[in-house]
């Protein structure tokens, strides 16, 4: 993005923070089956994910009853909470996470598993599930890969003894079952293996057998794949990028493929941004610039196929459509049929726009300097005339996840109250490879927070903003970073932490196993690195804030626990800096249910709103 500047958008008067958040209903992920396409919605009006299923010709139709909602909690991050057979589906259900077995046709669900083990990543096998088993007990974490009998839930371990296990998928004829595993202290994203078994001539499995990730250049692979003719492909990042690799008979080969990144950081179970065709040829999403693209690929001449979206999860297809989770700029997310012969794009459900195309704020990306290299971001402007309006700097959690150009009923809201929006891809996030990837590494609260303060200096430099009239917002890991902006730099007049991480040693002690060691690679070991963690913790900094801050806390949070929040807060009160703090009963590690949603949205502006007031 250069200097120049470009009419603002128009401004949708009264568009409430209800209205936002009712326009988040979102897609967990979709599949293909006999019946025809299912796919799992989140509604924020209930909090509550649902089946549904559409046929060519016909109006799409839940098939969940009341009383249950989809959703995985594996790992706490859950996903593949649903899988399909011939005639049935199974389904994680959220209150209990126990796999339930339910007609294609809607009838009644039928539970096949009982106990407290919970389960992910749900994938259909031949008579049986895949999925990944968690067990909580005498307060260790064990994870498994396991099969489940669809008569009466028998139960098989297939592999055990590796710290996690993710993406079970059996290939077509039965014979050969794959997955990915991996071991503490690595991350899905720093370290995997590639694992198989055999089917034995009893009926029973071989010995698993590691097939790939076992070199001395560490690697990350994601998302294997069985073709049909049974050989097997998986994305690796061996290359700087994950891009497809296939098998063949001399060892691994790289398939033709664009330089870019084509899967986000395997933060929930049963992603699909890829899906092999036959030979060379398979379907495929990929990050440009932070846009995502989709196509068909065969050699060096994809086919697009991204009818106009921005955004791409959760691929499938059958012989005559491609499928997507999508979104865009100028719409929500939608599930999307492609026809493969005409590209024409026929959306089945979702893609709704909460304001008027000419009303919404679109995403121009930026590569700015910070820290001697190059960080990258979305700007938004502000609705309206100011020319020189406040800007609200977003940070993404993670931290290694990313942020995405597509239609975020948040931004809007801020937009159309004349405040500009930066959502950043810090050094270190998802989505710009490997290389860009490891920036974080030991670095966390260092880069990231160079990123957030030198982004307000760069569009303040374009006359973009009003570089005295910045302010910080950040969720989980974002919160971290807002933290640390406040406390170590002098950029921002305010900022708010939502379930953010102020004392990370603390949150070493009580977090999940999922992100049990997340923390030494992002800023180093505790005791070795102790006076590392000592200089980047805002809670023992909290003295250094002087500017107002507000936070928002689900009671019921697993992942960064209430006290952080209220030990902050009361830091912050004693020393009689302004801070304003609200607590959520029934809330977990990121919110779900609308009238909260709404609530820390309205706060939040008038918190702002009231420090811009009271400077004038």
């Amino acid at each position: 993005m250069h200097g120049t500047r470009t009419s603002s958008p128009r401004r949708a008067e009264s568009f409430s923070a209800a209205q936002a958040v009712a326009a988040a209903t979102d897609f967990a992920e979709l599949r293909v089956g006999p019946g025809g396409l299912y796919y799992n919605e989140f509604r924020p009006q209930d909090a509550h994910c649902r089946i549904w299923r559409w046929r060519d010709g016909d109006e799409p139709r839940c098939l969940t009853p009341e009383g249950f909602s989809v959703r995985s909690r594996v790992y706490e991050y859950g996903g593949g909470a649903f899988c399909l057979g011939p005639d049935w589906l199974v389904f994680v259900n959220e209150a209990d996470q126990q796999l339930y077995r339910q007609p294609l046709d809607g009838g009644d669900p039928v539970a096949l598993t009982r106990g407290e083990r919970r389960h992910g990543d749900l994938r259909q096998g031949r008579g049986v599930v895949l999925a990944v088993e968690e067990t909580h007990a005498e307060g260790a974490v064990e994870h498994r890969l396991v099969a489940i009998g669809l008569e009466g839930g028998e139960r098989l371990v297939l592999a055990e003894g590796a710290d996690f296990y993710a993406a079970p998928v059996q290939s077509a004829d039965g014979e050969r079952l794959a997955w990915i595993e991996w071991q503490r202290p690595q991350q899905p994203w720093t370290r995997t293996r590639l694992c198989t078994l055999r089917r034995q001539a009893d009926g029973g499995y071989g010995d698993p057998r590691c097939v790939a990730g076992d070199g001395e250049q560490a690697e990350s692979l994601q998302q294997p794949r069985f073709t049909a003719d049974g050989r097997l492909g998986c994305l690796s990042d061996r290359n700087g990028y994950w891009q497809p690799w296939m098998e063949t008979a001399e060892g691994w080969a790289a398939l033709p493929a664009m330089p870019a990144d084509h899967a986000p950081a395997p933060w929930q179970g049963s992603a699909s941004t890829w899906a092999p065709l036959d030979g060379e040829r398979y379907l495929a999403t990929w990050f440009e610039d932070g846009f995502g693209r989709l196509s068909l690929c065969e050699g060096d001449r994809p086919r697009d196929f991204s009818c106009g979206y921005t955004r791409f999860r959760s691929l499938d297809l059958d012989t005559r459509y491609f499928y997507a989770i999508v979104a865009s700029s100028i719409s929500a997310p939608a599930v999307l049929a492609i026809d493969r012969q005409t590209r024409g794009a026929q959306v089945i459900a979702g893609g709704e726009s909460p304001l008027p195309a000419e009303c919404i704020s679109r995403p121009r990306p930026i590569h700015y300097p910070s820290g001697g290299e190059t960080a990258h971001g979305f700007f938004y402007p502000a609705c309206g005339e100011d020319s020189r309006p406040p800007l609200v700097v977003f940070i993404h959690g993670g931290p290694t996840s990313a942020c995405y150009p597509v239609l975020d009923a948040r931004i809007q809201y801020w937009t159309q109250r004349g405040f500009a929006v930066a959502d950043l891809n810090y050094r270190g996030s998802g989505n710009h490879g490997r290389a860009y990837r490891e920036k974080l590494h030991e670095q966390w609260g260092v880069v990231d927070v160079e990123d957030a303060c030198a982004v307000v200096g760069y569009l303040a430099e374009q006359g973009l903003v009003d570089g005295g009239k910045a302010f910080i917002r950040g969720g989980s890991a974002g919160g971290y970073t807002t933290l640390c902006a406040l406390a170590f730099h002098k950029v921002f007049r305010g900022g708010a932490s939502l379930y953010g991480v102020s004392d990370p040693l603390a949150l070493g002690r009580v977090t999940h196993k999922f992100e049990g060691d997340y923390l030494d690679w992002l800023i180093g070991d505790p005791e070795r690195d102790a006076e590392r963690y000592r200089a980047r913790t805002p809670l023992l900094h909290a003295d250094r804030i002087e500017v107002p801050v507000i936070f928002f806390q689900g009671e019921l949070d697993a992942v960064v626990v209430p006290r952080q929040t209220r030990d902050m807060l009361q830091a912050l009160r004693s020393r009689g800096v302004r801070a304003e703090g609200h607590f959520y009963p029934r809330e977990r590690h990121g919110f779900r249910q609308a009238a909260n949603l709404a609530h820390a949205l309205d706060a939040e502006w008038r918190f702002y709103r009231h420090i811009l007031d009271a400077s004038r």
